[in-house]
């Protein structure tokens, strides 16, 4: 039932669906839309009129195509209902077989009023056709195909022979014999119509079908000749005459569609040409971008590492003293009350050009004994550029300072290095182990508002280390 068109009951053709989740064939959802203002979906009406709403009102730009129903529709296995045709595939080829079926019945493109079968319609054409008329080139009369074959006695002459063929391909346009729309191969059973560009697609993609037609033609032909021949009893001019006229007209079929064979594979060569000349300039631009692309990850790592340098450069103190801004200070406290960053780096700083390369470490909410009372500061000697230059262990004496952003009671204190201890000896690894105030500052104090140690959620920390 899903994939039956909710106007014409049939099997849906280029599906689309409307906001009320019912499906329409594209044509039907354009015919019921053109001829009725305001248009009600009928499932939804059908269903129950009580909860009829906005989605309910149909319009082409509210209707969307459903591209997973006409994949599931295009893979049905279908199979040919016309009498005596056996042929079974699945719905998306199903078209296509039914401009070729060999038992369809089909009008004769004459305009004589027959439907006759495919397979059977070039005898149609040889021997009961009453418009299927020709010139004939004695007498210059018209004469139908069966009248022709009795007023004709001798073979034809080159001329005629030129001419003949082509009345079934070049007939004035004027005239209603041939319906400007069907396909050339109309005589061998092709029933394929369409417009210009349509019919020029149909003549590049079925140029296979058309040659199974003709070789069909050839078999009904060979057939229908023997038992002429047998009827009449050995009377060989008029089987000679007979086989004459169809071979000139199979002859021109084959050269009109061997023109369009070779026409299809000059243009098959030079698209193949082309695409290899495409593939390879997409190939050279797929190279040169890949380079690009080299190029350009290497200068962005290098244009990220100017900036650190440049950071670090701006934000670098020669002097031993060092100033640190912290912002944020309320969200930097509950990260490390929830353990999410418990400690905090500052920049590097020195205590001379080629001094000794330090930095500080604050845990906000306290470590060791100082954890979750008070904030702990920490002393980090690192590993410097100079340090085999330098005198081992670190020995300079450290003062802290948490400025009052008000001035008037700085929390202060200091500490000489401890010189048996590791973390003042020379850096093995990036950093040494950090030593100072595990109880630096309670966090009662520190979040007081009689004092201003954090202001506008900033506090300021700052070293100072004794290089006298």
């Amino acid at each position: 039932q899903k994939y039956l068109c909710s106007n014409c009951n049939n099997v849906l053709k280029k599906a689309l669906q409307t906001l009320c989740g019912h499906r329409y064939c594209s044509a039907c959802l354009s015919w019921i839309v053109r001829n009725n203002k305001n248009a009600i979906c009928q499932k939804c009406k059908e269903e129950d009129l009580s909860i009829l709403s906005e989605g309910s009102l149909m319009a082409e730009e509210r209707a969307f195509g459903d591209a997973a129903i006409n994949k599931e529709i295009s893979e049905l296995k279908v199979h040919c209902l016309t009498l005596g045709c056996s042929w079974s595939g699945i719905m998306k080829n199903f078209e296509e077989h039914q401009s070729l079926c060999e038992y369809a019945l089909i009008p004769c493109h004459t305009g004589c009023g027959h439907m006759v079968m495919r397979k059977k319609l070039a005898d149609h054409l040889e021997n009961g056709c009453v418009n299927n008329v020709m010139m004939c080139h004695k007498c210059k009369r018209s004469l139908s195909s069966s009248e022709y074959q009795v007023n004709k006695r001798i073979p034809f002459n080159r001329y005629f022979i030129i001419f003949f063929p082509f009345f079934f391909f070049q007939q004035n346009r004027s005239t209603p014999l041939i319906n400007k729309d069907g396909c050339r191969f109309s005589e061998v059973g092709c029933s394929f119509r369409g417009s210009k560009e349509k019919m020029k697609e149909h003549e590049k993609t079925a140029v296979g079908a058309h040659m199974l037609l003709l070789l069909q033609h050839i078999k009904q032909m060979k057939a229908s000749l023997c038992t002429a021949a047998k009827a009449a009893n050995g009377s060989i001019p008029q089987s000679e005459l007979k086989l004459e006229n169809k071979l000139h007209v199979f002859e021109n079929i084959v050269a009109v569609l061997n023109k369009e064979v070779e026409t299809s594979n000059l243009e098959i060569t030079a698209f193949r040409r082309q695409s290899e000349l495409d593939q390879n300039i997409i190939r050279g631009l797929e190279l040169k971008i890949a380079e690009l692309h080299r190029c350009l990850t290497q200068k962005d790592a290098g244009l990220s590492s100017l900036h650190k340098t440049l950071l670090f450069s701006e934000q670098a103190s020669y002097d031993g003293i060092f100033l640190w801004k912290i912002t944020d200070v309320g969200r930097k406290l509950q990260d490390s009350v929830t353990g999410r960053t418990v400690s905090l780096y500052s920049p590097a700083f020195y205590t001379a050009k080629y001094g000794y390369k330090v930095c500080l470490r604050v845990y906000l909410n306290g470590d060791g004994t100082g954890k979750g009372t008070h904030m702990s500061l920490f002393f980090v000697v690192m590993r410097g550029d100079y340090d085999a230059l330098l005198p081992w262990p670190f020995r300079h004496k450290v003062t802290f300072m948490l400025l009052d952003q008000n001035n008037r009671e700085h929390i202060i204190d200091a500490f000489r290095p401890d010189l048996t201890s590791a973390s003042f000896q020379r850096p093995v690894n990036d950093m040494n182990v950090a030593s100072g105030c595990p109880m630096f500052l309670p966090l009662s104090k520190l979040q007081s508002p009689k004092y201003a140690y954090v202001k506008e959620d900033t506090l300021f920390l700052k070293c100072i280390i004794e290089t006298n």
